[in-house]
């Protein structure tokens, strides 16, 4: 369990594959700031730009640790299969404050960046989101975009595209801390819907 309150960013410097067909997935080697990996064992979940996953290998020595990705994982997310930099949060402990909302780590859905640029001391970023995950979507609700938690300021459902477009302003903490600040149009991004939204649809349209 997650709260979508990024606790740090790594870069992905390595990536092997894991068998030589397109059913294997993916092990990527990760390097972090110092000190990240202190509280940090094997077996440990951390998010990687929102999709949780499981530590393999752990050298808090070299700042460095990696995650085997299944192909699965791989094709329903973005931004783990390419050197780069991602957004880390460390699972949740008993306790913990809850900073953001309720994440779960389990990508939903991918969307796709349609703007992304300064307005006064913030920035605005829009994104298209599948249809499908259009009616989990709402004025003030969450969303999580690359495993950060953030308030949805506009939806329009758009008429002539099968897409959703939301509108999230970003304050100027949020765009030096995360790696969101890679983001321009174009980019897709991994999207998680808020989990009381989710059951709030099963138990209207459950049978």
């Amino acid at each position: 369990m997650f709260t979508g309150i990024i606790t740090g960013t790594a870069r992905i410097t390595a990536l092997q594959d894991l068998g030589d067909s397109p059913q294997h997935g993916k092990r990527l080697t990760l390097q972090t700031p110092a000190g990240y990996l202190d509280d940090v064992g094997l077996g440990d979940s951390i998010a990687l730009n929102g999709a949780c996953m499981t530590v393999t290998t752990l050298n808090p020595a070299q700042n460095q640790f990696s995650v085997d990705v299944s192909a699965e994982s791989l094709a329903k997310t973005c931004g783990l299969n390419q050197l780069g930099l991602v957004n880390l949060e460390k699972a949740l402990r008993a306790g913990d404050r809850l900073g953001g909302h309720i994440v779960s780590g389990h990508v939903d859905g991918l969307g796709q960046v349609s703007h992304f640029g300064p307005v006064g001391e913030s920035w605005e970023l829009r994104i298209k989101a599948p249809k499908a995950l259009g009616k989990f979507l709402a004025y003030k609700g969450s969303i999580t975009v690359n495993g950060v938690s953030l308030t949805v300021n506009r939806v329009t459902d758009l008429s002539t595209e099968a897409a959703t477009e939301i509108s999230i302003n970003l304050i100027p903490h949020t765009v030096e801390n995360t790696a969101l600040s890679t983001l321009s149009a174009g980019a897709s991004v991994n999207l998680e819907v808020d989990t009381v939204a989710r059951y709030v649809e099963r138990m209207m349209t459950a049978g």
